[in-house]
């Protein structure tokens, strides 16, 4: 039997059984909706990173906890959230630490660099404005092309109700980034 194939609850019970691709499809099946949910809290890649890889070794190690595991996603996504947040308590701001002056560039030109960092710091800072299940629509849904269904059952959400903070949250965006000059 192929392990794709198989439902998050029959997942869930193989992982359980100690199958370990049934845990490697798991993190393959939600890695990017965990990456999406942490990048919603934290702002920064390293740290969405960080705090969604945490999530899935504390899933695993309280798999048993998991009580639908039909709802698995869910649960998992509650995980990446509370880690996300405990990893913003944590580490406030980092401070970047400068390049050094003789850094080479790689392929992409230093003012390209800098028109796409001002342009992913105008995203970010216009989703900042966003109450988080907007953000969490948003990212999902644009970022990671989950349908509205699939959010709504992610979010244990209403799929009226998705819609609606997807809308609300794009006429934000597009009034925010507008009246920052961005197209």
């Amino acid at each position: 039997m192929r392990v794709k194939a198989l439902g998050d609850a029959d997942l869930v019970g193989r992982a359980r059984a100690g199958v370990a691709d049934a845990f490697g499809e798991i993190v393959a099946r939600y890695m990017r909706a965990a990456y999406a949910v942490a990048l919603s809290v934290t702002r920064r890649h390293e740290d969405a990173e960080d705090a969604a890889q945490e999530a899935f070794v504390v899933s695993l190690e309280r798999l048993d906890e998991c009580r639908d595991p039909d709802r698995f996603a869910g649960w998992l996504l509650t995980i990446v959230r509370n880690r996300s947040l405990n990893l913003v308590r944590r580490e406030s701001l980092r401070a970047a630490s400068p390049l050094p002056p003789d850094a080479e560039y790689r392929s992409e030109r230093p003012d390209r660099m800098a028109e796409r960092r001002e342009l992913r710091d105008g995203l970010l800072q216009a989703l900042s404005v966003l109450p988080e299940v907007q953000q969490a629509v948003v990212l999902l849904h644009d970022l990671e092309g989950f349908t509205h269904r699939e959010i709504a059952q992610r979010l244990k959400l209403p799929a009226g109700t998705v819609r609606s903070h997807l809308h609300f949250a794009r006429q934000r965006l597009r009034t925010r980034l507008q009246a920052h000059g961005e197209p």
